[in-house]
């Protein structure tokens, strides 16, 4: 019967109270499980949107400076967008001036014109 906690029943496990507080956390780290996964997947989500630095760079012997816009690989704050932008620039001989902002794609189309052939070129 259903009451027997008869290992030779098929439903005798159904009796056991130990069992069912096992299955009730088993519940409760399914839930946290199944949340934290879901979380993990939303950060890279929002972690993805593309960030951009306008900045301002100059090369000596002869004197020239420019205007530009670059996309953003490492962090979209100013102090990581000098450190990354500095570096790319001084590959191709430019030293960074300033970082400007930092910013989105919606800033991208309203720098395009002022970036002119500096726009997203490093």
């Amino acid at each position: 019967m259903l009451l027997d906690n008869d290992p030779r029943n098929p439903f005798w496990l159904l009796n056991n109270a130990g069992l069912l507080r096992i299955l009730s956390g088993m519940k409760q780290i399914l839930a946290i499980t199944l949340s934290a996964s879901l979380l993990a997947l939303a950060v890279p989500a929002a972690a993805s949107e593309k960030c951009y630095a306008d900045y301002k760079a100059k090369q000596d012997n002869p004197l020239r400076l420019h205007y530009g816009v670059m996309q953003l690989n490492g962090g979209c704050d100013t102090s990581s967008a000098r450190s990354e932008v500095a570096a790319r620039l001084s590959r191709e001989g430019w030293v960074l001036l300033n970082v400007l902002s930092v910013f989105g794609k919606d800033g991208l189309k309203e720098r395009k014109d002022s970036a002119g052939r500096y726009f997203l070129r490093f």
